[in-house]
């Protein structure tokens, strides 16, 4: 079963322990009495909520308030390293997988050469064998596990987890990710679009308080994850943000492997540009190359990197008209170079847009680098579990099982 991300709502007074946990989950200690006085409940209705609380493992006690008089009042907060989330970024190549907390803290990772064309079957069979060693050697059970989340190369149906005919994943179309996943694991597991994901994992980390945001991976192809509003816009199939297929002046006559010509990713992806430095007798084959021939200040690098840049603004010049982010973020393999993609972009974003558009906007690398992927992988399985709706059936699951000796026993065996 693949589950949709919602954005976390006000909490409205009244409607259960999942509502009372939103305001401990900002990880605030709070007081049974502040409590009270934040939601307008009784001091009996907090107390029964706290307590279901508390026997979720969500919440803890945390120490002792100050006193008026009389024994110090409790102070409660939210427990993030209560329980995990699993988490893979996996890309045309490479694969990068994680375990966090529920506060999105990396616990531990690792990293490999993956090739998507293996096939749906190959690969996840490597992603959950790694998974399992993950929580192995962390010493963590599958009990703690909250959910997982997948970030793939390609357009990604959210309401079923199903890539929809991905161009660099082929035998992956409307292949069921969440069910295969879940033969072994029994908990929700999301899957969306890679650039996606990599948008909220930088946003989290370097941005939290910017609404409109632009993540741009340059990389083997080049894409775009859009938050607007405080929102991750998708799409009506999941392919929102495929700029690397926008046409781009100067390029008519460069086929792109989607088969139309003069696509940015033909003049600005990845190995477009080990192509065009491979014709000049350098040895390099991938976007990885390219940085690292930049990074020793290589001067043929450094110019197909800046006239990517610029390629790559002239398109996001009509995206910044279009949208209005305050953030505009570049990443991908191309980002050890990033400086000199990033000025490229520069210099033809503030020159082609409205000033109103540019007055106040950020141009940056990541900050979250390669592990934006599999952080905001894990923000898609934390805002899913830590809604009010989520909590409120954990917090039931947890009565029913108490109540139940034999329920007890099943989920122990």
């Amino acid at each position: 079963m693949a589950m949709t991300t919602t954005a976390t709502k006000s909490p409205t007074p009244g409607t259960g322990a999942g509502e009372l946990f939103q305001y401990l989950r900002e990880g605030t200690p709070r007081t049974r009495s502040e409590l009270a006085a934040l939601t307008g409940l009784s001091r009996s209705t907090i107390a029964t909520r706290v307590d279901a609380l508390l026997d979720t493992g969500l919440v803890d006690t945390v120490g002792a308030a100050l006193s008026s008089g009389g024994r110090p009042p409790s102070t409660f907060a939210f427990v993030p390293q209560s329980r995990t989330v699993l988490t893979a970024d996996l890309g045309a190549a490479h694969a990068i997988l994680a375990l966090t907390d529920l506060a999105g803290n990396i616990l531990d990772h690792l990293r490999a050469d993956m090739d998507i064309t293996s096939g749906p079957e190959t690969v996840l069979a490597w992603v959950v064998e790694n998974f399992l060693s993950l929580l192995q050697r962390n010493n963590r059970d599958r009990s703690t596990l909250s959910g997982i989340a997948i970030g793939v190369p390609g357009p990604v149906e959210h309401t079923t987890g199903r890539p929809t005919k991905p161009p660099i994943m082929p035998g992956w179309n409307d292949f069921d990710i969440p069910g295969t996943i879940q033969r072994e694991f029994d908990v929700p597991v999301l899957v969306d679009n890679d650039v996606n994901i990599m948008a909220l994992g930088e946003q989290s980390l370097a941005w939290p308080q910017a609404e409109n945001l632009m993540f741009v991976k340059v990389a083997t192809g080049i894409g775009v994850g859009i938050i607007s509003g405080g929102q991750l816009q998708r799409g009506a199939q999941g392919s929102a943000g495929d700029l690397g297929h926008v046409q781009v002046p100067g390029g008519a006559d460069i086929p792109c492997r989607c088969g139309n010509t003069g696509c940015l990713e033909a003049l600005a992806g990845g190995p477009a540009l080990a192509g065009k430095l491979a014709a000049q007798g350098h040895a390099v084959t991938t976007a990885a190359d390219v940085g690292r021939l930049a990074e020793k200040n290589n001067t043929a690098a450094i110019q197909v990197l800046r006239q990517a840049g610029r390629d790559i603004g002239s398109v996001l010049a009509m995206c910044v008209n279009l949208l209005n982010p305050s953030v505009i973020v570049l990443g991908g393999r191309l980002s050890t170079a990033g400086e000199h993609v990033i000025a490229g972009v520069r210099e033809v974003v503030y020159l082609r847009s409205t000033p109103l558009a540019t007055q106040h906007l950020a141009i940056a690398g990541s900050a979250a680098h390669d592990m934006a992927g599999v952080r905001g992988a894990s923000m898609l399985v934390i805002s899913h579990v830590l809604s009010a709706g989520a909590v409120d059936e954990l917090v039931l699951d947890h009565s029913t099982t108490r109540q139940s000796p034999a329920r007890s026993q099943e989920k122990a065996s």
